[in-house]
Formats: structure tokens, sequence, C-alpha cells
């Protein structure tokens, strides 16, 4: 466990762990790096101090959720067109993801996205106790090597930061192909205590929920012979 000093460190914005890798790969094409440009910053949220997600949207809607890292953003996207009742904000370091991303929103005219460029702590900082009806935490980077544990996004704090702004009831999914990663979430998911585990058998972790949209990384996963586990959790008092 990560001692005071570490935890007080990791706090501050300044001084925090890295817990994702690269921010770009190839040269974005002319139409994802315009989008960069222009649209981004009208779709990204304004953290300068603690607002209800609602700020963060055009219109208001009924609940509000948060993906972690969202890769291309194949699951985020599917999730915002099957429940337009629902304000998805996604976080995203990787500048190329988050032009994919860009795209289908601009392509499909979407208006229940908001996108964030950055580390996904930022975001849990700003928003009020009780906000979100559901956080995803989809294929996180596994940090296989030992001394790289420290920065795995499952941690103490980060599982007290998902519990605090999750509204009552609120799910909280982690899906992962990396046995290690996936042991390592349940001890730290357990020792936290605020979290119910809604598995009843065993094909409730081996296989997706019935409205599971998929992402790139998991097909990928799954072309190579890796079986994703999913974790669902509700949030207890």
């Amino acid at each position: 466990m990560a001692s005071d000093q570490d935890s007080a460190s990791d706090k501050n914005p300044l001084n925090r762990r890295l817990i994702y890798g690269r921010r770009q790969g190839h040269r974005l094409h002319k139409k994802q790096a315009r989008l960069v440009a222009d649209l981004l910053p009208m779709l990204s949220p304004d953290l300068t101090a603690r607002h209800a997600p609602q700020d963060w949207f055009s219109e208001t809607y009924k609940a509000y959720a948060l993906e972690i890292g969202f890769g291309g953003g194949e699951h985020l996207a599917a999730r915002a067109k099957l429940d337009s009742d629902c304000g998805f904000i996604g976080s995203e370091p990787f500048l190329n993801g988050v032009a994919k991303l860009l795209t289908v929103i601009s392509d499909e005219n979407r208006q229940n996205i908001c996108i964030y460029q950055d580390d996904a702590r930022d975001v849990l900082d700003a928003l009020p106790d009780n906000s979100l009806a559901a956080v995803y935490l989809l294929y996180p980077d596994p940090w296989p090597k030992t001394r790289h544990h420290k920065r795995r996004f499952v941690s103490d704090d980060n599982l007290t930061a998902i519990h605090r702004v999750l509204r009552p009831e609120g799910r909280f999914l982690l899906a992962s192909d990396i046995a290690a990663y996936i042991d390592w979430s349940l001890i730290h998911i357990k020792r936290h205590g605020g979290f119910l585990w809604s598995a009843c058998q065993a094909d409730d972790w081996r296989m997706p929920p019935a409205d599971w949209p998929g992402t790139r990384y998991e097909a990928k996963a799954l072309a190579a012979g890796r079986r994703p586990t999913y974790l669902q959790y509700v949030k207890s008092a």
C-alpha cells in the first residue's frame, strides 16, 4: 500500500505518478487535425472549478457517465448512441484516439459527448459528489513490470475518487484481458469496501453485459486468444 507521503504526493497534479503511455502516434490526417483544433475545444470540460457534469454539455441529460481512457472511442461512441438520454464524458491522453472519436462525433453529429484530452484524475477531482450514474475503465494499461505497478489506475486513491463521484447504486465496470490485472483489481476493490460485486455466477464475469458494444482492443485480445474478464460493481454506502 502507498504511504501517506506517497498518497499526498499523488494528489498534487504537478507531482503525480504517470499512469498513461505515449501522447501521440502517427501524424494526424488533415481532417483529424482540423477537428482537434476546432471541435475539441468546444467539447472540452472546464475543470477550473468543481462543476456539475451538466455544465459541460449544451443540454441537460437524465444521467451522466465517465469512460476513463477511451482508446479509439469505439465503446464510448456506441454507448452514447445507444443511450441518447445520458451525457458521456471521455478522458484519453492519446491524441490519435481522441481524433478518431472526434471524427465520429463530427460525422454523426453527436451532442452527448464531451472529451478531456488528459489525465482522468483531473475529471474525477472536478466532479461533485454523487454526480455520475456509471464509470467505465476498459482495458487499462496493465503496467506489467513490478516496479510499474504503482502506475496502475486501480489504486486506493482512484477507487475512493470513483466512489465519491458515483451516485448511490451507480455502476463501476472494469474490463481487462490480463489475469494479473484482474487479480490486482479484485484485491484493491474488495479492500476499499465501497463497491458490491454484482456477479452471481461465472458467466457474469466471463461474458460481457447484454448491451456491450465492445472495443477495438477487445477484438484484438479475442483474436489473440485472450479471454476478457468483466467486473461489474455497484456503489454501496
